[in-house]
């Protein structure tokens, strides 16, 4: 076994201390030891731990065990370190029996939420959509090669989209973690800045530099850290094109590709992605205000005066996603996503170690949030873009929101034409990484270079390796990784060192990243790299392994042109490579590979064909391999003909068309407004008044509802034109009632003109401040909005202060509990309503309608967040849901449908008992398996369900108001409890204000419970943005604020 080589001697140990241990006085024995009575720690070692049982960790402890000179120490240690042993394989199997109850249970919930599916659909099912297997779905399953040669079809969509330039689109790009900047990557310099920092930075630059791309943003997170180089906190940064492989093209002043640092998290630390997952709320809110500010701005270049929305916003890895989604939802604009690495994957291997149980993982690498950002970005996405087939195939399929099967019958009724009730499933694309290909020196002109210029100086590289080798002329078998147990390299060490042929005949060397000591390196890094010395002290391999402590980036293409000049060969041995980025890279240095059969090698190789495939668990087979092309030159030469030959496939312009030619398959989404600057300017110069005396004639055509049912006729003002026609700030404000949902029946009408609703609308913009009431504890919601108003009574009186209700409720509650109140829906400037899943505005109608409610619900807000709503198919399914809940619980129905409370963009449900339904994210798994997207709250301490659509919550709410009106959102506070429904830590965070109000809310808690990670590792506590209220009387209210930075009169 891998970094077990320590066995024998561990064993051998054990032996010498078993009689020890037999004899021992009780008084010494260990704890473990007299609760078992007789136990034969030989045996168990041999038949448990040999047999299976991986644990490098144990091997530190063991070398240094080894190194102790008093032998009752030793033999202590020896002991402890027995029953450690014997300790982590009792815990890896319970974790190996928790996993398989929970994969049967999971299993089976797909089987059954799939058959649900298939009966929705099934009344017109074609042969198009009878296919059960990944070989059916073109979009899904096609190989590289396969797709490559079927070039027709992706040439004649880049050909579309070259026909269409002209649109000159504008691209976001989204890369939270690590370092990034243009020159010089800091690759390696820790686990976050690695191939994804280089993959994100070399497609925008060539994204930049392709016809019809008129400006690529690539977003990541600013860092002024001492620890850190001062660039990575420069807030702009421009991406210099390289190389002649693109097509000269003439810009603007804000063409051209650009890093784009947006500040978010602690200011003065740089941390790893981990630890993230807090602030990514405050990054979409400052992503949202660059995107909308550089919309502005192309528009005024290339969009005649109309901002230029993203035609994607492209998230990278699963925070990125996270973010995309969350501002997809905001701008209305399409999404992308790259995975890079998925987290049930790594999940998956974690347990399969049995090293840790499932909290404990998620303890260390917050895995459930990161999954839950991945099922989000599958809710959100129209394309997931993967490097390899086995991406889609091993790891997409393990979410609940991928079913390939049931993405093959989707696809075939879109084509027909035919209702997909309500479902939706992301397309999978796969799109390999490219390459840089300009400072390549191919290899005749390497040799021929060399033989013209004997005198030039070798790269210092050279020498730092050749220095280990007491034969440097031999090939050099060259791997380059990472010194981490996946990636094998301690089997790769015993295959050369077992293969006296392979020895005689080459040199191996090991770039194992940088190091300055192996005590400063993580655990696991070490341990294998402690591994690798000892064997390599084992077999005697001096003078024929080079393992050099340090290396630039810029040097590994000298390290590529040496092996290539040794004739040698580039292995890539890890027990699975979800695309294999070197693979490529060597060959384009004229090296053939040894790669792994399991994973992207498999596609790159299909394409390439320039080298072996091998089992990376069969040792044998390793040595074969490199043995097999290092002596046979006329093998070896075809590979690297074969690698050159090919290698253009894997370049950037290729891997661009391609990726363009997808976007020009999505459906354009903008938001359907449009603001000016003139509208702008007006605004600004406003008074802080209620009074609409600057507009008097605007005319507005807003529809009144009840809990989302409009009236029989729409409010209509008379429409008064100025001597130039209608202005822009009556165009921007009339476009507020239209797209209303024509089915929604309509039962009365009112004729008068409100200009209330107006000023309300306008008053978003000019108040100071913006209070957001979003505590979730009802029965306490008016004694809390009552001292927030008393707290601020005279600023609100002044008009500096606006008030938003941000609730669970629906319209129609309330405007009963403002009634309740005391208080007048022209009181505030905004409601949000049924979780987020409506936005009214008051109204100031003189006459009483027919339903007495003088609300205008905003139209535009439903069609914004009207993306992938499912509707009655929705609907009908959450109801066959209930009906199996109620029928598993004895003493009557515990939950029911709320038909008065529900409206065409919530469906209600009152729940009696909330012990008795499972936790929401139970409910939203079985939604996804039926790839229904949705977002499903409990509110109101349980007592109620919301389903809403999936890009609709009260935060995305309150962007919406940003970006519809211009709602200041750094100058919004918002008032929470201590705890509050399923969906409050969406409301903790951003560059908004909070107020954490802790007397109330505390009930809720139990809604938190059992959730998958603790609600704690996505709040920012600790920022100076978010702020508690211990006593929650007026004076700490007026306290609070004041530490906030706002002052009350």
């Amino acid at each position: 076994m891998a970094g077990n080589d320590w066995i024998n001697s561990y064993l051998k140990a054990i032996l010498d201390v078993g009689p020890g241990i037999a004899d021992r006085d009780k008084a010494k024995s260990s704890l473990l030891l007299r609760e078992r009575g007789r136990f034969n720690p030989t045996r168990y070692f041999v038949e448990e731990v040999i047999t299976g049982f991986d644990e490098t960790d144990l091997h530190r402890s063991w070398l240094r065990a080894a190194s102790m000179g008093g032998t009752e120490e030793r033999n202590t240690r020896m002991e402890n370190m027995s029953w450690r042993i014997w300790n982590l394989a009792r815990k890896k199997k319970q974790v190996e029996a928790d996993e398989a109850r929970y994969r049967a249970r999971r299993l089976l919930e797909r089987e059954r939420a799939q058959r649900e599916a298939a009966a929705d659909m099934s009344e017109d099912l074609s042969e198009g959509e009878k296919g059960d297997t990944l070989g059916e779905l073109p979009a899904h399953g096609d190989s590289i090669r396969g797709r490559m040669s079927r070039a027709g079809s992706v040439d004649s969509m880049y050909n579309w989209a070259r026909q269409h330039q002209e649109k000159k689109l504008y691209i976001v790009l989204i890369s939270l973690h690590g370092l990034i900047r243009g020159e010089n990557m800091e690759l390696g310099r820790d686990s976050d800045t690695g191939g994804q920092v280089k993959y994100v930075v070399e497609l925008a630059r060539a994204l930049g530099m392709m016809p019809g791309v008129y400006r690529v943003d690539l977003l990541t997170r600013q860092v002024s850290a001492p620890d850190v180089d001062w660039s990575y906190g420069e807030p702009t940064e421009m991406l210099n094109p390289i190389g002649s492989d693109y097509s000269p093209r003439e810009g603007g002043e804000s063409s051209g590709a650009y890093i784009i640092r947006i500040p978010f998290g602690p200011k003065d630390k740089y941390i790893p992605k981990e630890r993230l997952w807090p602030y990514i709320p405050e990054f979409v809110d400052g992503a949202m205000k660059h995107i909308i500010q550089m919309s502005k701005v192309l528009g005024e270049e290339i969009g005649g005066g109309e901002p230029v929305w993203p035609a994607a916003i492209h998230g990278h890895y699963a925070d990125a996603g996270d973010s995309a989604a969350l501002l997809s939802g905001s701008l209305n604009v399409p999404m992308i996503f790259t995975g890079h690495s998925l987290g049930r994957d790594k999940l998956d291997q974690l347990l399969k170690q049995g090293r840790q149980s499932r909290e404990e993982i998620n303890a260390t690498y917050k895995i459930m949030r990161r999954i839950e950002a991945e099922d989000l970005t599958l809710d959100v996405s129209e394309v997931v873009i993967t490097s390899t087939r086995q991406e889609i195939e091993e790891q997409w399929r393990l979410y609940d929101g991928f079913d390939p099967v049931l993405a093959c019958k989707l696809r075939a009724r879109m084509k027909r034409g035919v209702s997909c009730h309500g479902r939706f499933v992301p397309r999978m694309v796969v799109i390999p990484p490219g390459m840089e290909f300009n400072n390549i020196v191919p290899p005749d002109l390497d040799e021929a270079e060399k033989n013209e210029d004997k005198s030039a100086p070798d790269p210092p590289i050279w020498s730092e390796i050749m220095r280990f080798f007491s034969n440097p002329r031999k090939p050099m078998i060259l791997a380059l990784a990472r010194p981490d147990p996946k990636k094998n390299l301690t089997t790769l060490v015993k295959a050369f060192g077992e293969c006296r042929g392979l020895r005689e005949l080459a040199n191996l060397t090991l770039i194992l990243g940088n190091r300055d000591d192996i005590e400063e390196m993580s655990t696991t890094n070490a341990s294998v790299l402690l591994s690798i010395l000892s064997l390599i002290d084992k077999y005697d391999l001096y003078g024929q392994v080079a393992y050099p402590k340090h290396h630039k980036q810029y040097e590994v293409p000298d390290i590529y042109r040496l092996a290539a000049r040794s004739k040698g060969v580039f292995i890539n041995p890890a027990f699975i490579e979800p695309f294999g980025l070197t693979l490529i890279e060597a060959a384009a240095y004229g090296l053939p590979i040894v790669a792994t059969k399991n994973g992207g090698p498999v596609d790159i190789h299909r394409v390439l064909d320039d080298g072996l495939l091998i089992d990376p668990h069969d040792q044998q087979a390793i040595a074969d391999a490199l043995f097999k092309l290092v002596s046979d030159k006329q093998l070896w030469a075809k590979c690297q003909q074969n690698g050159l030959r090919n290698i253009h496939l894997f370049s950037w312009p290729e891997h661009c068309k391609t990726y363009l030619a997808r976007i020009a398959t999505l459906k354009p989404r903008k938001p359907k407004w449009q603001r000016s600057d003139t509208e702008e300017e007006a605004s600004e110069t406003d008074s802080l008044s209620d009074s609409l005396r600057d507009v008097k004639d605007l005319s507005l055509d807003l529809k009144l509802s009840l809990d989302g049912v409009n009236l029989d006729n729409a409010l209509d003002i008379s429409k008064q034109n100025t001597v130039s026609g209608k202005s822009k700030t009556e165009q921007a404000a009339s476009t507020l009632s239209k797209n209303a949902i024509d089915s929604t029946p309509k039962v009365g009408s009112v004729n008068k003109e409100d200009s209330n609703a107006i000023s309300k609308i306008q008053s978003l913009r000019r108040r100071k401040y913006i209070f957001v009431i979003s505590c979730d504890d009802i029965s306490e919601f008016l004694e809390i909005l009552n001292k927030i108003i008393k707290a601020v009574v005279k600023d609100r009186d002044a008009g500096l202060i606006g008030f938003i209700l941000s609730t669970s409720l629906t319209i129609t509650e309330i405007n009963s509990l403002i009634a309740s109140g005391n208080l007048e829906p022209s009181d505030f400037d905004a409601l949000i309503c049924n979780s987020g899943g409506e936005v009214y505005y008051p109204s100031a109608t003189s006459e009483k309608s027919s339903t007495g409610l003088p609300f205008v619900v905003d139209s535009d807000y439903q069609s914004h967040t009207d993306y992938r709503w499912g509707g009655e198919d929705l609907r009908k399914t959450l109801v066959r849901w209930v009906a199996s809940i109620n029928d598993k619980t004895k003493g009557g129905p515990v939950i029911s449908e709320d038909e008065a409370g529900s409206t065409a963009h919530c469906y209600a449900f009152t729940v009696k008992d909330p012990t008795k339904l499972p936790q929401v994210r139970e409910l939203r798994k079985l939604l996804r398996i039926q790839a229904l997207r949705c977002n499903v709250i409990y509110c109101q301490n349980g007592t109620r369900l919301n389903a809403i659509p999936v890009l609709a919550s009260r935060c995305q709410a309150l962007r919406y108001l940003y970006v519809r009106w211009g709602m200041d959102l750094s100058n919004t506070v918002v008032f929470v409890g201590e705890c509050g429904d399923t969906d409050y830590e969406v409301l903790v965070g951003g560059i908004h204000k909070t107020v954490i109000l802790k007397a109330y809310g505390g009930d809720a808690r139990k809604l938190h419970n059992n959730r998958s990670y603790p609600l704690e590792d996505v709040l920012p506590l600790e920022d100076a943005r978010v702020v508690q209220a211990e006593k929650t009387d007026v004076d700490d209210i007026r306290a609070s604020l004041k530490k906030l930075g706002i002052t009350c009169r």
